[in-house]
């Protein structure tokens, strides 16, 4: 899978997870991948992530904070993107009623993403 087709999925998630909550505006966060791509996506799809929420909202004044912007030197933009899929395959899900549908999840990038979910604490 390309990064075009990763990015059109990231935007169907992302409008599918806000298409629930339409009454509530975006407030935007910024992922910044190891090749400078960026990701924006929700606060709300952010938080999914313990480590992302620990900097967005801990204690201290940190730029994280103030800037709304996180770098991940050591993830690649195409396991970001993957990752950001999942917050809002997560957002989306948490709570919901019926089986959950399947995320699918390529074999060979499985275990980059299981090491960027476990930094991300996802």
């Amino acid at each position: 899978m390309d990064t075009s087709e990763l990015k059109k999925q990231v935007a169907l998630a992302a409008a599918a997870a806000n298409a629930s909550n339409s009454d509530l505006s975006m407030d935007p966060v910024k992922l910044i991948a190891s090749d400078g791509s960026v990701i924006v996506l929700d606060r709300r799809a952010a938080m999914v992530s313990g480590t992302i929420k620990a900097m967005l909202s801990g204690p201290g004044n940190f730029s994280e904070q103030q800037q709304g912007e996180i770098k991940f030197p050591e993830i690649s933009a195409r396991t970001l993107e993957k990752t950001v899929q999942y917050f809002y395959y997560k957002l989306r899900h948490t709570n919901g009623a019926g089986p959950l549908p399947e995320f699918k999840i390529e074999p060979e990038y499985a275990l980059e993403l299981l090491m960027a979910a476990n930094y991300l604490d996802t």
